[in-house]
C-alpha cells in the first residue's frame, strides 16, 4: 500500500533534525555522509530533493566552548555562523563525490511573509532544481530574531514544501514516528502507521518533550504534517538514525508514520496567507459578519467589524476574530488601521463619504481570506 501511495512522488522535501546528524559533542559527519549517499542514489533515479537541514548550532557550539544548548540568542547566532559553514561543506563534499552540486539557501520568516520575496525565493529554488542542484535550506540563525523566526525547522519544512510544490515531505527525526502514547515511559506504546487527519486527539499524542539539540518535539511535526496536508502533500515521520531509511521509504516499506494529504487542499496563495504571512492585528467581527464569512462564503464588509486590536497597514494580514477574541479566519486587509477606525460598522455606500475615497467595498476580499477553524473545508 505504501509503495502505491508514493508512486507519483518525484520532488521531495527532507527535513533533517539536529538529533539525526549531531550529538552532544557536535556534528556527526558519518550521518551527513550516509544521508547524502542515499539522496544521491535517488537523484540517480531522476528524483528531486530539497533538504531542510538543522544542526548548524550543534556543529558550531563546540568551537565556542559551549556545552549543552546555547542559552542566549547571540550565542546561538554565533554558533550557527560557525556551524553553517561546516554543514554546507560536509554536504557539498559528499554530493560532489557523486557528481552532484548543492546550494545553500538561508531564510527568515520575513522572506516568506513578503509576497515578492516569497516568489523570489521560490524562483531561486526552482531554478536550482532545473539545473540539477540540490538546495540545502535552513533558517538564517545568524540574523534572525524572535519576531521573524519560523520557530523550528519542522514548520520551515512544511512552508518549503508548499513553496516548491513538492510531492512529499519526509521528516527525519530521532524517533520512529507517532505513538499512541509516550514510548519513553510506556513500553506498551504502539506506533501508528497511518494518520488520515491531524485531529485534536492526534495532536494530544504529540506532547513528548523536546530534546537538548532540537527546537521541536513531536507536536511541531504534527503541525508541519497538518500544514503540508493542506497543500495536498503527505508527510512521513521516520527515524533518521536508522541506516538506509530514505531508500527503504521508496522501496515501499511501511516505516514510520505516514500522514495522508487532505482530500481538499488550500490554494497556494491561501496557504501562504494562513501559514507564511505573519498577521499584524485583529478585527473583532459581530455574529452577522461571522456568519457571512464562515457559512455564507462571503467577503468581510465594514459593517461586520465591531472593534480592532493591534496595528496594521493596507496589504497586511490580519486575524478575524469573534467578539471574545477567538480567531476563525485570516485575510489580507484592504484598508489601514486609521481607515478601519473610521469606517467600521458602516455601510459600504458610506466609505467614500467618510474617507473621501474608496479602494473597494470589501475590507477583506474572499479570495484573500482563509478560514482557520474549518480550513480543511475551504478549497478554491
Amino acid at each position: 500500500m505504501r509503495k502505491a501511495l508514493l508512486s507519483h512522488v518525484k520532488r521531495v522535501v527532507v527535513k533533517i533534525g539536529s538529533g539525526v546528524i549531531s550529538n552532544a559533542a557536535g556534528l556527526e559527519a558519518d550521518q551527513v555522509a550516509a544521508i547524502s549517499a542515499e539522496v544521491c542514489g535517488l537523484l540517480d533515479r531522476g528524483m528531486e530533493f530539497i533538504l531542510v537541514s538543522s544542526g548548524a548550532v550543534a556543529a558550531g557550539k563546540g568551537q565556542l566552548g559551549i556545552v549543552g544548548r546555547p542559552q542566549t540568542i547571540p550565542q546561538k547566532q554565533a554558533a550557527a555562523a560557525i556551524g553553517q559553514t561546516r554543514i554546507i561543506r560536509e554536504y557539498r563534499e559528499h554530493f560532489q563525490s557523486r557528481n552532484y552540486n548543492v546550494a545553500q539557501v538561508l531564510l527568515t520568516r520575513d522572506d516568506l511573509s513578503n509576497r515578492r520575496r516569497y516568489l523570489n525565493a521560490r524562483n531561486t529554488v526552482m531554478t536550482l532544481l532545473e539545473y540539477g542542484v540540490t538546495p540545502i535550506v535552513n533558517e538564517n540563525d545568524t540574523v534572525v530574531v524572535e519576531e521573524i523566526r519560523f520557530g523550528d525547522n519542522d514548520n520551515l519544512s512544511a512552508l518549503v514544501t508548499n513553496l516548491v510544490e513538492a510531492d512529499l515531505l519526509i521528516i527525519l527525526s530521532d524517533v520512529d514516528g507517532l505513538y499512541d502514547q509516550d514510548p519513553h515511559g510506556n513500553p506498551d506504546a504502539q506506533l501508528i502507521p497511518v494518520v488520515e487527519r491531524v485531529t485534536p486527539s492526534i495532536e494530544a499524542m504529540g506532547g513528548q518533550a523536546k530534546g537538548n539539540l532540537g527546537t521541536g518535539g513531536m507536536s511541531t511535526k504534527l503541525k508541519a504534517a497538518k500544514r503540508a496536508a493542506l497543500s495536498g502533500v503527505g508527510t512521513l515521520v521516520v527515524n533518521g538514525r536508522i541506516p538506509g531509511i530514505i531508500s527503504r521509504i521508496f522501496a515501499g516499506e511501511d516505516v514510520g508514520t505516514y500522514f495522508l494529504p487532505a482530500q481538499s487542499k488550500l490554494t497556494a496563495k491561501k496557504h501562504w496567507i494562513a501559514f507564511s504571512k505573519k498577521p499584524r492585528g485583529k478585527l473583532l467581527i459581530d455574529e452577522g459578519g461571522q456568519r457571512a464569512v464562515i457559512k455564507g462564503g462571503k467577503s468581510l464588509l465594514p459593517s461586520g467589524i465591531s472593534g480592532v486590536d493591534g496595528g496594521f497597514e493596507r496589504g497586511d494580514a490580519v486575524r478575524l476574530c469573534d467578539l471574545d477574541g477567538n480567531e476563525f479566519a485570516r485575510g489580507i486587509i484592504s484598508y489601514s488601521l486609521a481607515e478601519i477606525l473610521q469606517i467600521m460598522g458602516k455601510q459600504c455606500a458610506e466609505i467614500e463619504k467618510i474617507l473621501g475615497y474608496k479602494y473597494r467595498d470589501e475590507v477583506v476580499v474572499r479570495d484573500d481570506l482563509v478560514l482557520t477553524v474549518e480550513s480543511e473545508e475551504e478549497v478554491d
